[in-house]
């Protein structure tokens, strides 16, 4: 697809940091179904789900939406993660396969508080040359546009958007909190972000063991505070630290997701000597 993306009537902001890999080529999809957590393979052409990559021990490294725009080619839409940084780690497992990965550096994110023209939830929408997704959820519609026409460059709706994210359940993952955190305990299952049932891809033994033998202890909880919280910052129940901060927005108030036991019982919860409120997770996220 090319890189000349066509501008729409909705009102849109740049959404940084959200970057493409493509994955094309006659065995895009056979790579991509190994390597990745989903199932890829089960994904239909002009639809899209949440996927990530794990390490062999069952962490994510990277947390992303997977666009299948035909038999023979993948995009990744990647938020906090560099995409040449992607190919370049994926490079070492194509071996023989016929895969090409290539960043679309030409291509930006954008995203709107508004529903979506055409896309409606799984399936995304071709407009023009575009590619339009419906990224809503409980809390209201959204859509989000990749396209190569640089939107409004504008910090609140930027850290609205990281916040409604946050809310729903998704986490963003900065580099300190890369190869961290399994699947089950940043809850991606509520997501539908990951398969127990596809064959073998890295971290899939840890994985399916977690489910099958129902050892998932921890999960995410969302919390806000008065003020910013640091990223990996204890979280305490009654003065005692039970988990920590994986995700934060900055301003104020901060909205956070944490990795908490899942029965943590009744108590005051800090994190940075900031009092925190539980929230409870939003659902509709999951694609």
């Amino acid at each position: 697809m090319p890189d000349n993306l066509q501008p729409t009537t909705i009102r849109e902001s740049a959404l940084p940091g959200h970057a493409v890999l493509a994955v094309t080529g006659r065995d895009a999809v056979k790579f991509a179904h190994a390597q990745f957590m989903s199932d890829v393979a089960a994904l239909a052409p002009g639809h899209w789900h949440w996927s990530g990559w794990l390490t062999p021990k069952g962490r994510v490294v990277a947390l992303f939406a997977l666009l299948k725009l035909d038999d023979e080619t993948l995009w990744l839409l990647l938020p906090d993660f560099d995409a040449g940084e992607l190919a370049s780690q994926l490079q070492r497992y194509v071996f023989r396969s016929k895969v090409e990965l290539e960043p679309r550096d030409g291509l930006r994110a954008s995203g709107a508080f508004a529903a979506p023209m055409q896309a409606a939830g799984a399936a995304f929408a071709r407009i023009g040359d575009s590619i339009e997704l419906d990224f809503g959820g409980d809390g209201g519609p959204r859509t989000l546009r990749i396209d190569a026409t640089p939107a409004a460059d504008d910090s609140k709706p930027q850290s609205e958007w990281t916040a409604f994210d946050l809310a729903h359940g998704l986490p963003r993952l900065p580099a300190s909190q890369r190869e961290h955190w399994t699947p089950q305990q940043l809850s991606l299952d509520r997501l539908r972000a990951f398969s127990v049932k596809k064959g073998c891809y890295p971290g899939q033994e840890i994985v399916a063991r977690t489910h099958f033998l129902g050892k998932a202890k921890r999960g995410l909880a969302a919390l806000c505070a008065a003020k910013p919280i640091p990223m990996g910052a204890d979280v305490e129940l009654d003065g005692t630290a039970i988990g920590k901060v994986v995700s934060a927005t900055p301003g104020e108030p901060c909205f956070a997701l944490a990795v908490l036991p899942l029965d943590r019982g009744m108590g005051a919860l800090t994190a940075a000597g900031l009092g925190l409120n539980d929230l409870g997770l939003r659902d509709g996220l999951a694609r």
